[in-house]
This record gives structure tokens, C-alpha cells and sequence, in this order.
């Protein structure tokens, strides 16, 4: 079964529209273990929305927290607390696109971040960069911090307009392939969606195998 883990340098950089396209071009299931923010929907929602994906290809969460907050916080203010246990990947029958919470240090609670969950996962990992400025030094400690946990990387992805230089110098510091880069969409829809990232994002044969 190939596991594909998504995660991102900052919250709100697009990660979900990439785990949308790539969950849809692997026809993949798709799992977002902790929501944290529900109004008016969570993530998983949009997936669906935008991957066309089957619903029995969405799986729910292990966690749907309703504050938009780091998940720890989050939990918190619902009165629960999160186990690992409950955070074991799901067996499906087929490829399994998972999209972590915020960034790579975001607190899963208050002794697990989220690059400490991809640790006891094992899983290659997917980092989604900004184009912007600052996204240099964010994405080499974001590449830095799954290194120091053992988390094989898969790649990096860009997202948003195109900027040659930080599309070149980071894959080039950091040692690691760039997939490309997702351009912002308008509209966004499932066919945008789908012919953006058959165009501009390279999946290797790992992945589609």
C-alpha cells in the first residue's frame, strides 16, 4: 500500500487543495487524522469537493475538534485528549494520501508534535512550501526537523506564483526532489484542479506504483 504523508512549512499556505490533487490523481483514500476548525466544514470536506474522489475514499477523522487552534489547544478547549493510539494509519485497499495539522512542529499534544507522529508512522513525507518570501528559511527548518526524527522525505512542493530562485536554491540546500509547483487557482474546481496538477506536479514511479 503506498502511504503518502502531506504536511506543510505553515498553516493556510494550500496544502489541502495539493492533498485534493494528489489523493485524486493516485485515486487514492484520503485521511486527515485531526481537524481542528470545522466552520463550516473541515478539510475533508473540501477533498471531497475537489478531488471527485468516491466518499468511501474520504475517511473520517480520528479527531473533529471545532477550534481553529494547533490541535493540543484545540483538544483542550474540547475537553479531549488525544492518543496515539487512535492515531494509527488506516488500512484500505489502495493508496493512502494522509494530510497532517498545520506545520511540521505544530504541538499534537503536550508531548507529541506532528513531525513526531510522522516518526512513529515511518511514511514518506510531502512538504508544501510557499513561493513567497521567507519560504527558504521556513522550509529548510521544516526539512531540518523531519531529518533530526528519521522522516523520509519524499519531495517538496511549491505553492502559488512563481519565484525561479526559491523553487531552485531550496530542493538544491536541502538535498531533496522538488515535485514541482501547484500555481494558485481561479476558479478552483475539480477539473482546474486536476489538469493543474497533471501539468505541473512530477509524480515519481514510487508513487504510482
Amino acid at each position: 500500500m503506498t502511504i503518502l504523508v502531506v504536511t506543510g512549512t505553515d498553516t493556510g499556505i494550500g496544502k489541502t487543495v495539493f492533498a485534493a490533487g494528489l489523493a485524486a490523481a493516485l485515486r487514492a483514500y484520503y485521511w486527515k487524522p485531526i481537524q481542528a476548525g470545522i466552520d463550516p466544514d473541515g478539510d475533508k470536506e473540501e477533498v471531497a469537493r475537489l478531488s471527485g474522489l468516491p466518499a468511501s475514499h474520504i475517511l473520517p477523522e480520528a479527531y473533529r475538534l471545532t477550534t481553529p487552534a494547533s490541535p493540543h489547544l484545540a483538544a483542550r478547549i474540547d475537553g479531549v485528549e488525544i492518543s496515539l493510539d487512535r492515531l494509527a494509519l488506516p488500512q484500505v485497499d489502495g493508496p493512502l494520501v494522509v494530510e497532517g495539522a498545520g506545520g511540521v512542529l505544530v504541538p499534537v499534544s503536550e508531548t507529541l508534535l506532528m513531525a513526531d507522529l510522522f516518526a512513529h508512522w515511518g511514511q514518506p513525507v510531502i512538504l508544501c512550501a510557499r513561493t513567497a518570501l521567507g519560504t527558504i528559511n521556513h522550509s529548510l527548518l521544516s526539512i531540518e526537523a523531519l531529518r533530526a526524527r528519521n522522516v523520509p522525505i519524499a519531495g517538496i512542493a511549491f505553492i502559488g506564483e512563481r519565484h525561479e530562485e526559491n523553487e531552485r536554491i531550496i530542493p538544491q540546500l536541502a538535498n531533496i526532489p522538488s515535485l514541482g509547483r501547484l500555481p494558485l487557482l481561479d476558479p478552483l474546481h475539480p477539473a482546474t484542479l486536476a489538469a493543474a496538477f497533471a501539468t505541473h506536479i512530477r509524480l515519481s514511479d514510487p508513487f504510482n506504483g
